[in-house]
């Protein structure tokens, strides 16, 4: 009998729950970027809040709420470059925000408008996938498609621990290794598919080792180190642009909220799992770690709240003031070449 092949899976971490960095693998940032991270980080945190807020108030529909997993999408997402692309699910407004997308936009996308998910020009994201999974070969298409143009670019893909049970996952991620497509695979364990806790994904010790079944890199990092998750994308993004193929990213994360606003975990989750990984969520040791560099003190965090606060409520007022769409957008875009009692009805509308 003969060894065919091994293989190991890391996991990083650069600052841990204290505050304290590991000097032996943390990256060389200016003081402004981790200042970045952090002004992000509360931006995201405050257009979430307002968006819980808003849908309790009937003004915006069901909405997914990112709190405890803004570590791994701003730090994925601030490691890519412009010209770079990104698909999503529907949990990755820290992703959006992150990358300057229009913030009354993604609230009128919430409020039932799809002309929300109309992305201006000189940004490079998908609208949000709600189906599970089905993004996964749209990046893996992407990314080919980069290849065969020559473009030194990369793609980010982004999905939950859920969405690694579907067979989507499979497909997109073979293919990619297959091709050595340019695709950042970036899986946010938040440890529960709704009520489905990460135990009933797979039986293996991580969802990162998959990533050995198709031929590519795969490495688990603290996905509520916004440092540690910058590196690893980085570093996967480095990799697929110089035609390294795809990675497959797990960041070990948590939901502190419920799925939706349409759940309530609370009848399926325990309550002293949630208080223990409230204490681990990514704004408290990214504030300890800035405090010990001497980048963070109370006023400062004061003044980046309030003005985070300031424009997200501004662009709350222009999502509200936004006229509705023409009820011809109905049936506008079904077809590439329209139907003559189509083009009848939309005249008939005002199209």
């Amino acid at each position: 009998m003969t060894t065919i092949d091994r293989f190991e899976i890391k996991r990083l971490q650069v600052i841990d729950e204290s505050g304290n960095a590991d000097p032996s693998v943390l990256p060389s940032l200016p003081d402004s970027m981790y200042k970045k991270f952090f002004e992000t980080i509360v931006l995201a945190r405050a257009f979430n809040s307002r968006a819980l807020s808003l849908q309790r108030e009937g003004r915006i529909g069901t909405y997914p709420s990112i709190l405890g997993q803004e570590a791994s999408q701003i730090g994925s997402a601030l490691a890519f470059d412009a010209a770079d692309w990104f698909v999503s699910s529907f949990r990755e407004s820290g992703v959006f925000v992150a990358m300057g997308y229009p913030m009354p936009l993604l609230l009128r996308y919430w409020m039932g408008d799809e002309r929300g998910m109309q992305c201006p020009e000189g940004l490079h994201i998908y609208p949000m996938a709600v189906p599970v999974s089905s993004q996964i070969p749209h990046a893996t298409g992407i990314g080919m498609a980069m290849t065969y143009r020559g473009d030194k670019k990369a793609v980010a893909a982004y999905f939950g621990d859920g969405a690694s049970s579907r067979g989507d996952f499979h497909e997109g991620l073979n293919i990619a290794g297959v091709f050595k497509a340019p695709v950042v695979f970036l899986c946010q364990n938040n440890q529960w598919a709704i009520s489905v806790p990460r135990s009933r994904q797979t039986a293996a010790n991580t969802i990162a080792q998959r990533a050995y079944s198709y031929g590519m890199e795969g490495i688990q990092v603290d996905g509520n180190d916004v440092v540690a998750v910058y590196k690893a994308a980085s570093e996967a993004a480095a990799r697929a642009k110089a035609g390294g193929g795809p990675t497959l990213i797990e960041c070990h994360t948590y939901r502190l909220d419920d799925h939706t606003t349409s759940d309530d975990a609370s009848r399926y989750r325990d309550k002293n799992e949630v208080a223990d990984w409230q204490k681990r969520e990514p704004l408290i040791r990214l504030r300890l770690f800035m405090e010990k560099k001497g980048l963070w003190t109370q006023t400062y965090e004061d003044g980046v709240t309030n003005k985070a606060l300031e424009q997200v409520d501004k662009a709350v007022a222009e999502a509200e003031a936004l006229a509705p769409p023409l009820t011809a957008d109905i049936i506008r875009y079904t077809n590439k070449e329209l139907s003559p009692r189509q083009l009848k009805e939309l005249k008939e509308h005002g199209g």
